[in-house]
């Protein structure tokens, strides 16, 4: 016979109560089959671990040693089931909610819409650069829901027993160039005029270089190109250095300019991602919509996107360009 965790649960309630008889009704047990568990047990170990007198149950010198082994792996068993508890249902025993998303302006207004919408919820979040990282971590029941673009011509490695949602069909990603650079001028940039510049691209994320590679070829030019992080891009774009691509949602700044390219060649689809059958819920039915709301809120504050939004030949299908 091998000694579990019930066993040690058992040996302790013994010695806690001094008593078989109120040990089992700790336990929720019968005397007789808590006094059968007890000899089997003594039976396995080899000695007696309780002397049986007329006032009760005291543990022997062989009880002792085995109580004060038992007594720190209970204490470890519960702390882990506590644990367990914690990460399954959210802090405090508050529902929780496990979201991942590729960078965002929708991000803040998202968080802020769920806290209200949702709450008491325990909202975590996750940002990554790799969009098929975040699909992964979902399908792998660690996050809940991820946010997630796919550059067009780009598909991503999405997992089985996920349910997809688009948000955007085709959003058209903008250009970010110096504000004092000569092709911003102009409402609307010409790829061509940009041939000569540097292009900074992070090629971490995902379809993002082969993106912009089949836009090059498509349009015969073959610019030199940086490849780093966006948020180093800043910078260089700021000072004339490098152009990059950039989301609509992006807001102009006194040194930077934002501009859609002409005939919008580089765009990508917006999607968010949760276990098949999770969209039935109300839960994920309310990030869907808060998300949503989200969006359209960061594509308004955006001037140059809302411009784009507004000519009458944008938004042909009047439901994933045109805000509801």
């Amino acid at each position: 016979m091998e000694l579990d965790v019930r066993h040690l649960r058992a040996l302790c309630a013994i010695a806690d109560t001094g008593s078989l008889h109120r040990a089992a009704r700790q336990l929720g047990t019968s005397q007789p089959a808590l006094t059968t568990q007890l000899r089997r047990i003594e039976h396995s170990l080899g000695g007696l671990l309780f002397a049986r007198e007329r006032t009760g149950c005291r543990p022997t010198p062989l009880g002792l040693t085995v109580l004060s082994r038992a007594r720190p792996l209970l204490a470890g068993m519960d702390a882990l089931v506590t644990e367990v508890r914690a990460a399954v249902n959210g802090v405090d025993g508050r529902p929780r909610l496990r979201i991942g998303s590729t960078a965002s302006r929708a991000i803040p207004g998202w968080l802020r819409r769920l806290r209200e919408r949702l709450p008491g919820t325990d909202t975590q979040l996750n940002v990554a650069v790799s969009a098929n990282a975040l699909l992964g971590l979902v399908a792998a029941g660690e996050l809940d829901v991820a946010f997630v673009h796919q550059v067009e011509g780009c598909p991503l490695r999405m997992p089985d027993g996920l349910d997809v949602r688009v948000l955007v069909e085709r959003e058209p990603q903008f250009i970010s160039l110096a504000a004092d650079h000569p092709a911003a001028a102009d409402e609307t940039v010409e790829l061509a005029d940009l041939a000569g510049d540097r292009w900074m691209v992070d090629p971490s994320v995902d379809g993002e270089w082969d993106g912009l590679r089949r836009v090059f070829a498509a349009a015969g030019v073959n610019p030199p190109v940086l490849h780093g992080d966006y948020l180093t891009a800043a910078s260089l774009v700021a000072s004339g250095e490098a152009v990059t691509p950039c989301q609509p949602t992006s807001r102009p700044r006194s040194d930077m300019a934002i501009r859609p390219l002409r005939g919008d060649p580089l765009a990508v689809r917006l999607l968010l991602a949760a276990r098949t059958g999770a969209f039935e819920d109300t839960i994920h039915a309310t990030v869907h919509a808060a998300l949503e709301a989200a969006y359209w809120e960061a594509a308004r504050m955006s001037a140059p996107y809302r411009a784009w939004l507004a000519e009458p030949h944008r938004g042909e299908d009047g439901r994933t360009l045109i805000p509801a």
